[in-house]
Parts: structure tokens; C-alpha cells; sequence
């Protein structure tokens, strides 16, 4: 197989793991991970059929969140890829009686592997790099407790906030555009790539 060939596949990958993600369409999202995938999101960190079964609850309750992809850079060493993909995590909800949109500036930086002729994800991690809320109605006032804002990473600040509202406990260590965090990644993928390390 080409490495075209293998860089098609892998965009692929990325692109229908948030088609199959955003559209609720769980047996197909499934495919897209291998058995030992793991998700790692500010409002869940789990394995693949963890993630799948917290997003199944989720979008049964209402919980509104979708993706949109950018431009995409892939390097591949014979059966291991790391992809980065520059992304928005757009989410609406109702924050202290006003209904906002959250939109998250990012990346998604995904460690993806051949297994048996199949490329899938094992771990996907995004990096959270600005992000800002915005009420629906644009007369509306909205207020923040700057106290619960100031707990959360510059990154994904907005994103928290409105997530932990909702009733989900957010994780306050995701790697940003700078940081020990993203730095600690970036190593992490490099040693995934020539075979050094797992992926976690």
C-alpha cells in the first residue's frame, strides 16, 4: 500500500470519527477504534465503549456538542500514525438561566495504529488552544461566577465552565496551545511514532 494510499485512510479515520460522532450513528463510530482505544475529553476519559456509552447518555439527555475539522497534518512510520487536525468543539446549553454557544479552538492530536490491515484510533487527545461563550439571543445578559471561570485552563476556560453547569466534572489538566501539558505530549507522540512507547 502507498503511503497516499495510507495518509488517505488516515484522514478518513478523522474525518468520519466526527460525522458517525455528531450524528449520533454509534455502530458505525465504533469502527473507527481499535478495542484498546481510549478517549480523552474534558468531560470524559474513558475507553472506547465508555466514551461511546457516556456520549449515548448524553444525546439522549440533550447534551448538543459538535466538531468541525480544519486542515490536517499526518506522519506515519510503518504501522503507527500521529494526526494532527486543527478543530472547533462547538456546544450549546443553558448557562445560569441563559441558553450559549461555546465554541473550543483546537487541535485534535491522535495516535492511530495499522492492526491486521485496519487503521484505527488508539488514543485521541485534544489540545485546547482558546475558546469564548456567547449567549443565542444577543440581548441577553450574561453573568459568570469569575471564581469557577478561574479554575479551568485559558484554553478551554468557556468550555468548563459551561460543561461543569451541566453537571460533568471537567478535567483541569488538558494540554493548551503552550505548557508543560502539551509539551509532555508532544514527546509522548514522538515516541509513539518510531516505536519507542505506548500510546499511554
Amino acid at each position: 500500500m502507498s503511503a497516499l494510499t495510507d495518509r488517505m485512510l488516515v484522514r478518513e479515520l478523522v474525518e468520519n470519527w466526527a460525522l458517525y460522532r455528531d450524528a449520533g450513528d454509534w455502530e458505525r463510530f465504533r469502527t473507527v477504534w481499535h478495542d484498546d482505544g481510549r478517549m480523552m475529553a474534558t468531560w470524559c476519559q474513558a475507553d472506547v465503549d465508555g466514551f461511546i456509552e457516556a456520549s449515548r447518555q448524553g444525546w439522549a439527555k440533550g447534551v448538543n456538542i459538535l466538531h468541525f475539522l480544519g486542515g490536517c497534518s499526518i506522519e506515519i512510520e510503518a504501522d503507527r500514525a500521529l494526526a494532527q487536525t486543527k478543530m472547533t468543539i462547538s456546544q450549546r446549553a443553558g448557562v445560569d438561566g441563559v441558553l450559549v454557544d461555546v465554541v473550543c479552538t483546537g487541535r485534535f492530536y491522535d495516535f492511530i495504529e495499522r492492526r491486521q490491515g485496519r487503521w484505527g484510533f488508539v488514543l485521541r487527545q485534544p489540545i485546547y488552544e482558546k475558546d469564548r461563550m456567547d449567549p443565542v439571543d444577543p440581548a441577553a445578559r450574561l453573568s459568570l461566577d469569575a471564581g469557577l471561570l478561574a479554575q479551568f485552563p485559558e484554553g478551554y476556560r468557556h468550555l468548563a465552565y459551561l460543561q461543569t453547569r451541566i453537571g460533568y466534572e471537567v478535567k483541569k489538566d488538558m494540554p493548551g496551545l503552550k505548557g508543560p501539558e502539551v509539551e509532555a505530549l508532544y514527546a509522548r507522540g514522538k515516541a509513539w511514532l518510531t516505536g519507542l512507547a505506548a500510546a499511554r
